[in-house]
């Protein structure tokens, strides 16, 4: 665990209530949670138990029923899309269990164009995402479209895409999910990697006990509520 408490995501009393005819669900009751710098953090729970709610209301991709949601201590509900979206692009990177690499672009391509979103030209954003794809072990590949790369390939480019900008954190909602276990190790072996050397915090929904057991922080999702180092 980094010993720098820089508070990256933090939220206070988060519920997420859905209506579905004329019932509320609640899906998060009053959840509570800090990450700081260099933190790893694992989610686990059940399939419908929120875990992916949880993490599009950390990464402020939904606003909470009530409660509080603060990145880089900036209350996301007091945000509007816009200011809410440049934080993001800012703050956060995602990595999911499908890739979500666009088909008709080359790996150089998708991993660059979340710079291109943001401030950066056309050649600053080619030499960053370069050198970012060369971290992940991609540089023989950067010209290689998602259909012409292995499954591990295509998540290390996600996960170069994911950290191009030098976000604070990381969501990751089943990263290893749809890989086999050599190479879901592979994965996990440079997630770990990165966070070292450039103290990026992660936070890791997966229902993969062996994953979680190895990051240094596991909760359990259970019944809307977060419950602390139960696995």
């Amino acid at each position: 665990m980094n010993n720098h408490q820089e508070i990256i995501i933090e939220c206070r009393d988060l519920c997420k209530r859905y209506t579905e005819g004329s019932l509320d669900v609640d899906v998060l009751k009053g959840i509570n949670l800090e990450i700081n710098k260099g933190d790893k953090i694992a989610i686990v729970g059940s399939s419908g138990s929120g875990k992916s709610t949880l993490l599009h209301l950390l990464g402020s991709l939904d606003l909470p029923s009530s409660g509080r949601v603060s990145i880089m201590g900036k209350d996301i509900s007091e945000l509007n899309d816009a200011k809410r979206g440049l934080l993001r692009n800012e703050s956060l990177g995602f990595i999911y269990q499908f890739h979500h690499l666009l088909p008709e672009f080359t790996a150089l391509e998708n991993v660059a164009m979340p710079l291109l979103i943001g401030k950066y030209n056309v050649k600053e954003a080619t030499e960053l995402a370069i050198a970012m794809l060369d971290k992940v072990g991609l540089s023989q590949r950067i010209d290689h479209k998602p259909g012409q790369l292995s499954g591990g390939e295509r998540q290390r480019a996600a996960i170069a895409r994911a950290l191009v900008t030098h976000p604070k954190a990381v969501l990751a909602d089943e990263p290893t999910g749809n890989l086999d276990h050599k190479t879901a190790n592979r994965i996990f072996d440079l997630m770990q990697e990165l966070n070292t050397e450039m103290g990026t915090a992660f936070v890791v929904v997966t229902h993969d006990l062996e994953l979680a057991k190895k990051m240094d922080k596991s909760y359990l999702l259970i019944d809307g509520e977060l419950k602390e180092d139960l696995i």
